[in-house]
């Protein structure tokens, strides 16, 4: 006789009064943490590089050494939470992230901190989606908007504190307190979530590990990173090194594809870009992100360059996008089980367009005051766009299937984002170069202020040479804003067409939450 099938795992029932707000606490503390120090690090590289007797182009890879290593753990969450459990994985993460960053404070050379990040970069990959998977299931499935609302905050805010504060500290302490920051963090969210959570597990199975599976998403993933991190330093195509890594990469993603699909336990659920909303909200979330990202690093890269800007001062010019974002998180989250996601992303998008649009128009003479307008306009946006487009993503997916629907579509997101911060950048120097040749052209046909002005620059004491380099400089401030006004230009139709591709999706049912059909529950 057969014995009768077992039942699924009943999920635990949501958490109720200071359970939740504790639980929230720290899984959000959590987050923001691993999001800040993606991002804190970067306005410390002269002083990292000055410190370890190194150059600032060799200093890069204490960044890029984090990226690759975070991408390519990011994907495997799905399945390390099924091996080992969501709550036990995300706890032992965040210890080991601690771990991580003592070690980055406490390297004494490159090739240490390079090392401790790459570690660093490892462990921190499951924190963001086993997150969002944990906070969901706290929270009764009506209010699942409300859990998302609180974790995209921490997610939106952190990488715009990450310079402010890492400037900061950086100027005011040493570079090494940027990662010492995160022990006593690390251990109060670790601690608070092992006490809340431990009884909540999820269930585990023994699975076989797809040791090829995995070396490919290393080789690939790692190629690609790589190229993106170094592509605008070796001029990209011009070199043997990003054709190569190039190469390796495609070839890499392809055979990934093809051997994932047809293995029994794939190391990633490829599956899931089979369901549409799945598809479409991933894509889309990812390229708005990518754009935003883009925009993110540009701003504060013309603020300090070219507007005479110090990092502090270029952090809080940045800084109030947290406003609207904080207050209407809320709203968002709260509405998103009645309202059309769809329409509420299509919102954000027009609010993206809207704030790209009044940052086009930045002339060298634009004052602080104009630059933080549309700052605090990005910030009403970035609430209406993660909250609804995770919901969209993320609606119709079995329990069992969360963790590696949202380590996924966080994988898919983070790439994106990358490749938004080198195609920004890199088309932001080419339209520099662009816009400085066409104005020198006019200087070189004698410009009578071009005359004008190196005579009184001569008056006041500067060589003919010293006018010349000084008048180089102002015409390199006027090619880099102009080259930005074009970049803020062009991401600002593109969240317009995104808007077409948003309605792609199918609405899920109205009081469903974020997930349909039981989701993280």
């Amino acid at each position: 006789m057969r014995p009768p099938a077992q039942s699924a795992p009943q999920a635990p029932q949501p958490l109720t009064g200071t359970a939740l707000v504790l639980g929230t606490i720290s899984l959000s503390l959590a987050t923001f943490m691993n999001v800040l120090d993606s991002s804190i690090a970067n306005v410390s590289l002269p002083a990292i590089a000055g410190d370890l007797g190194v150059s600032p182009v060799q200093g890069t890879w204490v960044i890029t050494s984090f990226g690759v290593a975070n991408a390519i753990s990011v994907p495997l969450t799905g399945w390390l939470t099924q091996r080992f459990g969501a709550v036990r994985l995300f706890t032992t993460s965040v210890l080991l992230f601690v771990l991580a960053s003592w070690l980055c404070g406490f390297a004494h050379s490159l090739e240490m901190l390079v090392v401790a990040r790459v570690f660093q970069g490892l462990v921190a990959g499951p924190m963001i989606p086993l997150s969002q998977t944990l906070l969901l299931s706290s929270y009764p499935k009506h209010k699942a908007g409300t859990a998302l609302a609180l974790w995209g905050m921490t997610t939106l805010v952190a990488p715009v504190v990450g310079p402010l504060l890492g400037g900061w500290i950086t100027d005011n302490v040493t570079w090494p307190w940027i990662f010492y920051i995160n022990v006593p963090v690390g251990l109060f969210a670790a601690g608070l979530t092992w006490s809340i959570y431990r009884t909540r597990e999820t269930p585990t199975k023994k699975l076989p590990i797809d040791s090829i599976g995995l070396g490919l998403l290393v080789v690939w993933v790692g190629a690609l990173q790589i190229m993106l991190d170094k592509g605008k330093e070796l001029d990209w195509f011009a070199s043997g090194q990003i054709i190569v890594l190039a190469v390796v990469a495609v070839v890499g993603v392809v055979t990934f594809i093809v051997w994932e699909l047809t293995d029994d336990h794939p190391v990633v659920d490829l599956r899931l870009f089979a369901r549409r909303n799945f598809l479409f909200g991933a894509a889309v979330l990812s390229i708005a992100y990518g754009l935003f990202f883009g925009n993110v690093v540009l701003l504060p890269l013309w603020l300090q360059q070219h507007m005479g800007y110090t990092a502090t001062a270029a952090g809080f010019a940045l800084a109030p996008v947290g406003v609207l974002a904080i207050l209407l998180s809320p709203l968002a989250g709260k509405k998103v089980a009645v309202w059309d996601p769809r329409l509420m992303a299509s919102f954000a998008f027009v609010m993206f367009f809207i704030v790209l649009l009044m940052r086009s128009f930045f002339t060298t003479d634009t004052d602080l005051a104009t630059i933080m307008v549309p700052t605090v306009l990005q910030g009403g946006a970035l609430a209406f766009f993660f909250i609804p487009l995770t919901t969209l993503t993320l609606s119709g997916i079995p329990p069992e299937r969360i963790a590696a629907a949202a380590g996924l579509s966080n994988f898919v997101r983070i790439t994106a984002g990358a490749m938004g911060t080198s195609i920004s950048t890199t088309l932001w120097e080419n339209r520099a170069t662009l816009h400085h040749h066409h104005l020198a052209e006019r200087l070189a046909l004698g410009d009578p202020v071009e005359n004008q002005t190196l005579q009184t620059l001569q008056n006041a004491g500067f060589s003919h040479d010293q006018a010349l380099a000084y008048l180089n400089r102002l015409v390199d401030q006027q090619a880099f804003t102009r080259a930005a006004d074009d970049i803020f230009l062009a991401s600002a139709v593109l969240f317009i067409v995104l808007i077409a591709f948003v309605w792609l999706t199918k609405r899920p049912p109205k009081m469903a939450g974020p997930v349909d059909a039981g989701g993280a529950h």
